[in-house]
């Protein structure tokens, strides 16, 4: 199987506001990486897991409602990165509440060493897991745990 293929478990890699910015902005906080490295580290690691990815970012809140409607539909499980969205949004809390797969919520850097309103998520209380503080190690760590949460035999 190629990692293109169908049979593969189809993993939503969700991205949330400013995240596109990334290497631009805050580097002290959020390092020099930017999302373009992220999606290849994303696409590698699921590559080597057999899981295939669909990478997505947006600024706003009702797409990533939509990505999550249709992951729901269509992916195995999800991987959410809410950004700013994470301390605000009920309305993504309640869109990741109506899927039945794995979501795995990722922050870059550790939002519990933060400003306090930084500290408090609505996915959290949604998501099978929480990694925080990895840096874009994080998205890696929940694509592997993903694929042990849908059954996908460990690489050899």
């Amino acid at each position: 199987m190629t990692p293109d293929s169908p049979a593969l478990p189809l993993v939503f890699v969700l991205n949330g506001p400013n995240l596109n910015l990334l290497g631009k902005r805050q580097q002290e906080i959020y390092g020099s990486e930017t999302l373009a490295d992220i999606e290849s580290l994303c696409h590698e690691t699921a590559s080597r897991l057999g899981l295939r990815v669909d990478f997505r970012q947006s600024n706003a809140e009702h797409v990533l409602i939509d990505w999550i409607h249709a992951a729901r539909e269509d992916a195995a499980g999800i991987v959410i990165n809410p950004a700013a969205y994470t301390h605000t949004s009920v309305a993504i809390q309640d869109a990741l509440a109506a899927c039945p797969q794995p979501i795995l919520e990722v922050h870059i850097s550790n939002i519990h060493k933060r400003e306090p309103f930084r500290q408090h998520s609505f996915v959290s209380a949604v998501a099978s897991a929480v990694i925080s503080g990895c840096g874009s190690q994080g998205y890696a760590l929940a694509l592997a745990r993903i694929a042990q949460l849908v059954g996908v035999p460990p690489p050899r």
